[in-house]
C-alpha cells in the first residue's frame, strides 16, 4: 500500500484531501502541529470507514523537527505521496507588516515545503513512482491586498514545483501545485460575505473542499502520470 503524508491534514481542506486519498486505497499520514486532537479525529473517521490512517505531529517550519519525524516515518517505508497543505496567514499591508509576520508565513508555506519534501525525495525516487503536490493559492497568481507575505510564499512554491518537476521527471515522480480560490470553511465565512464572493468569483460561489480534494486525487492517480510542473487553479475562474 502506498503511503501519503498530508501536512495540515487536520484542517477543513486537509481533512478532505486525506479522505479522498484514503478512499483511493492510500495509507494516509494526517499531519498537524497544534491541532493533534483534530488530526486524530480525522484519522479515526478514515479508519472507521475502512481506510488506513495514522497521525504525525510536528512543526513543518522547524527543519530539525521535520528531519527527525520524517526519519521515523521513513523507517516504515517510503512516502510515495507528499501533499504540502500546511499554511498560515498573518495579513497586514506591507507598510505595517512586521518582520515576524513576513517570515513566519514564508517559514510554514515555503520553507515547510522544503523541510518535508527533501527527506522524502530519495526514498521516493528509488521506487520510481511518486506524487508531490504543493497547495498554493490564487493569491500567488493575482495578488491580494494585505497578503504580500502569503502571496510571496505561495508564488515561491510555484517556482520550486516547476524546478523540482524537471529534476525528478525521469524517475516517475510528478510535482504540481494547486491554487485554490475562495473555498468553503469556517475561516472563509468569517472573512467573506456572500456579496464579496459574488463580486470576486465569476462562478458566484465559493468552492467546496471536496472539489479541491478531487483534483488532488486526480494528480495523485495513475491517470495523471504525464502531468507535472503545473499550477492548477481551482478557483471558479478567479485565475
Amino acid at each position: 500500500m502506498r503511503r501519503a503524508l498530508i501536512t495540515g491534514g487536520s484542517g477543513t481542506l486537509g481533512a478532505a484531501i486525506t479522505t479522498e486519498l484514503a478512499r483511493a486505497g492510500v495509507h494516509v499520514i494526517v499531519h498537524a502541529h497544534r491541532n493533534a486532537a483534530q488530526a486524530q479525529a480525522v484519522s479515526e473517521r478514515i479508519r472507521a470507514s475502512g481506510g488506513s490512517a495514522e497521525v504525525a505531529i510536528f512543526d513543518v517550519s522547524d527543519s530539525e523537527d521535520c528531519a527527525h519525524q520524517l526519519g521515523l516515518l521513513l523507517k516504515e517505508g517510503p512516502l510515495q505521496v507528499v501533499v504540502h497543505n500546511a499554511g498560515i496567514t498573518a495579513d497586514a499591508p506591507m507598510a505595517g507588516m512586521s518582520a515576524e509576520q513576513w517570515s513566519t508565513v514564508i517559514d510554514v508555506s515555503l520553507n515547510g515545503f522544503f523541510n518535508v519534501t527533501k527527506p522524502a525525495l530519495l526514498p521516493m525516487l528509488r521506487t520510481r513512482w511518486g506524487r508531490i503536490i504543493a497547495m498554493s493559492s490564487v493569491a500567488a497568481i493575482i495578488g491580494n491586498r494585505g497578503q504580500a507575505n502569503y502571496a510571496a510564499a505561495k508564488a515561491g512554491l510555484h517556482g520550486a514545483v516547476k524546478a523540482l518537476a524537471i529534476e525528478v521527471a525521469s524517475r516517475g515522480v510528478t510535482v504540481n501545485a494547486i491554487a485554490p480560490g475562495i473555498i468553503e470553511s469556517p475561516m472563509t465565512k468569517s472573512v467573506f460575505s456572500n456579496e464579496d464572493i459574488t463580486r470576486l468569483v465569476p462562478m458566484k460561489r465559493a468552492g467546496t473542499p471536496e472539489e479541491v480534494a478531487s483534483v488532488v486525487g486526480f494528480l495523485c492517480s495513475e491517470q495523471a502520470s504525464y502531468v507535472s510542473g503545473q499550477i492548477v487553479a481551482v478557483s471558479g475562474a478567479m485565475a
